[in-house]
């Protein structure tokens, strides 16, 4: 008889997973509590516009590209992905723009634009990415760290490149401009990390884009997310929507089926979780002295911020907002610190805004365009307020930092608007304390110190998705599934 497996959670990495087993022969069953698949991939329509949740900036594209090639297709049957040009446009109060992108001419102007003598800090600094990105991504961004001994052989290469260090602090040993310190260590908030705490080997992230540049997929990341579950089903995969797992059932120490909220349930030979890592073992499997257990552990931990998610629809065109911007605010490490150290919702902030009718019109009406601005803010652990009375007037505040740096008549323009903030993240993605991004990517809570792919007490018991190694985004959850699915096929055929 074949093997079977259930996967809980329709995430990126819950269907990355998903795809992997159901191509290498595994009957698997993947059971979404939401409507549809996606996790934090989700997506509204409302008012003709469409809304994505997030995330929107796709990078390693082939990681993606080879789901398909594991049963012989090609991703670009069920999904287009558009180059994004440039990445990122950032932007500073002062006026400043700097256009980030692979341009390798276009990327050393702005820098001399800067600071001309920090362009050669940059070349060490590219020289320093490409390494950690070949040691830290290429090595080791899909292999699972199950022992301590596994992360004593990657001790070496994280020594060579002072993994101790910050992102910001290993920026600032090349370059002298803050504008640009800021330009190259950014992109941590995007998995969730401090600039300022965040382990150096994340300054791979430049390199990752250099190479593999920054994409969008036509019609949404939602879009992306309904290829893979397409593709899913065609190999002959089940996708099970709409109804919550409520508990991981246990024969002694090995997990033997899923039980959910309509009293459906079914038996597994292996049981994966792509659900809030919190979640999985506190709730899902709360009955289990393991569960108890990691439930106390994981409390201990630090966890990454949540966000608050301005979504807006608009009457008119912008041409000259390019897809992707970081309007920083007036402080950089004052903010840093109120986000992650104070649990203070700070006067200023920095935003990410997001406009992919700039790449596909078609994601609003004709002559309209869908934006939203993204602002990370503290978990409720740290910071907990009533979002329900305070999160209007935060989009207000949005609103006002839109209107003076870009778009001064947005208030009349305005077609439909809603926000998506820490509670929402709780409720609809059981995240614990809303943390948008599972654990943070401290060093000490990296590669073995992470949740590891495959429970140490429950064999059959496996994890994936940003709790895991190597960790949050698009690339580091699909790593995470290729890492698991290793594991999970190794264990199946051996059994």
């Amino acid at each position: 008889m074949a093997k079977t497996a259930i996967v809980i959670g329709a995430g990126f990495g819950g269907l990355a997973l998903a795809i992997r087993l159901q191509s290498a022969g595994i009957e698997t069953t993947l059971v979404e509590a939401r409507d549809r698949p996606g996790g934090r991939a989700y997506v509204w329509h409302r008012d003709g516009f469409t809304f994505d949740a997030g995330p929107t900036v796709v990078t390693d594209p082939d990681c993606l590209a080879e789901l398909w090639r594991l049963s012989g297709h090609d991703m670009a049957q069920d999904v287009d992905l558009m180059p994004v040009m440039p990445f990122y446009r950032l932007n500073w109060p002062d006026g400043t723009n700097f256009d980030y992108s692979n341009d390798e001419a276009g990327l050393r102007a702005e820098i001399a634009r800067l600071d001309p003598a920090d362009v050669a800090g940059y070349e060490r600094f590219l020289e320093y990415s490409a390494g950690v990105f070949e040691e830290g991504y290429r090595k080791l961004g899909a292999v699972a760290f199950l022992d301590f001994a596994s992360m004593i052989k990657a001790a070496p290469a994280l020594a060579k490149y002072q993994a101790w260090r910050s992102v910001y602090s290993m920026v600032s040993s090349f370059v002298r401009n803050e504008k640009l310190r800021e330009a190259l260590s950014f992109h941590t908030l995007l998995v969730g990390g401090n600039p300022m705490a965040t382990s150096a080997i994340y300054a791979l992230i430049h390199k990752l884009e250099k190479d593999g540049g920054v994409w969008f997929a036509r019609g949404g990341t939602n879009a992306l997310v309904q290829g893979m579950a397409t593709h899913f089903e065609r190999l002959g995969g089940v996708m099970r929507l709409g109804d919550k797992v409520v508990e991981i059932e246990t024969h002694g120490d090995r997990a033997v089926a899923v039980r959910t909220a309509s009293g459906w349930r079914a038996e597994a030979d292996s049981i994966a979780s792509n659900a809030d890592l919190m979640h999985s073992y506190r709730d899902l499997l709360g009955h289990h002295p393991r569960g108890e257990k990691q439930g106390e552990k994981l409390a201990n931990k630090n966890w990454s911020p949540s966000l608050f998610v301005l979504h807006f629809g608009i009457k008119g065109t912008w041409p000259g907002i390019p897809h992707h911007m970081i309007l920083f605010g007036p402080r950089y490490k004052g903010l840093l610190a109120d986000i992650f150290d104070h649990g203070v919702l700070a006067q200023d902030f920095s935003l990410y805004l997001h406009h992919p009718t700039i790449s596909d019109p078609s994601m609003a009406p004709e002559g309209h365009s869908t934006f939203y601005a993204l602002a990370p803010v503290p978990h409720m652990g740290k910071l907990p307020i009533d979002w329900d009375q305070v999160g209007p007037l935060y989009a207000g505040r949005i609103l006002d930092e839109i209107q003076h740096r870009l778009i001064p008549d947005i208030r009349s323009r305005i077609v439909t608007q809603f926000h998506y903030a820490p509670p929402d993240f709780e409720r609809d993605l059981a995240a614990h304390k809303g943390s948008a991004f599972s654990l943070e990517p401290l060093l000490t809570q990296s590669a073995w110190f992470r949740a590891h792919n495959r429970d140490d007490v429950i064999p059959n018991l496996y994890l994936v998705g940003a709790g895991t190694h190597p960790g949050a985004g698009i690339p580091g959850v699909v790593g995470s599934a290729k890492a698991t699915a290793a594991l999970m096929l190794d264990d199946l055929g051996r059994a």
